[in-house]
């Protein structure tokens, strides 16, 4: 078989009832346009997604499925659905069905148009279909973190993004690291691109995260990004060669 150009990553815990409408969203949005698989990182769910995920690979050939014997959280299923991953090019979607596979075409054309530097394309969930209180914690999360890290990114928690393998692998590490994408690619010396996408409700299932985890963890990891950002330098190098 040969290598797929793109990989999708999907961080899953306690979907179940997202599992098959969601995979038959990705194939629909890339079979017959790249050669891709998709990556399901199950997060020690204890509802029936691992019997959902196994149901979709009988029929998506496409699938694979990562499954963790510890929750250990979204950046950590994320990575390790990346290390597993066999293209160049990793899309991640969250697994509860609000980021649209439609717009992963979208971002890939934004790819194909930009400068090399550009390593990450982000998605913006310009109208947002959340609740107001987290839409409202979200809005805070946004504004402190980009005068803080200027950034530069107006979503930078949207689930639906597009980049480089390596150049993700080659990050610090640390949990909640998906939050912070943007400035840890800006850090390494790339650039991010932000794309308009779509964003829908929530049909099935509840969210992991309220508004006061949200905004207690995000305010350490905000601190330790800064710390590291204050603290990289770059330069230019040339090699020396003899004639």
């Amino acid at each position: 078989m040969s290598e797929p150009s793109l990989s999708v990553v999907v961080p899953v815990h306690n979907e179940q009832d997202n599992i098959a409408p969601l995979v038959g969203e990705i194939v629909a949005a890339l079979r017959g346009r790249v050669s891709f698989e998709i990556i399901h990182v199950d997060d020690a769910s204890t509802d029936a997604t691992v019997e959902a995920l196994r149901a979709a690979m009988r029929v998506t050939p496409e699938l694979r499925v990562i499954q963790h014997r510890q929750q250990a959280g979204q950046s950590t299923a994320v990575r390790n659905g990346v290390k597993a991953a066999r293209a160049p090019w990793i899309a991640t979607l969250d697994g509860d069905g609000q980021n649209d596979p439609a717009d992963i075409p979208k971002l890939l054309a934004a790819r194909d148009k930009a400068a090399s530097q550009v390593k990450l394309f982000a998605g913006w969930r310009v109208n947002r279909r959340d609740s107001f209180n987290k839409r409202i914690s979200s809005s805070i999360a946004n504004t402190v973190r980009s005068r803080l890290l200027r950034d530069a990114t107006p979503d930078t928690g949207c689930g639906i993004k597009l980049f480089e393998r390596a150049t993700f692998l080659e990050l610090p590490y640390f949990d909640h690291m998906h939050r912070f994408l943007p400035a840890l690619i800006h850090r390494a010396g790339w650039q991010t691109v932000s794309v308009p996408v779509n964003h829908r409700p929530r049909t099935a299932g509840i969210s992991k995260y309220g508004m006061w985890n949200r905004l207690w963890v995000g305010i350490a990891d905000l601190r330790g990004v800064a710390w590291l950002a204050r603290r990289t330098r770059h330069t230019q190098t040339t090699e020396i060669t003899l004639p």
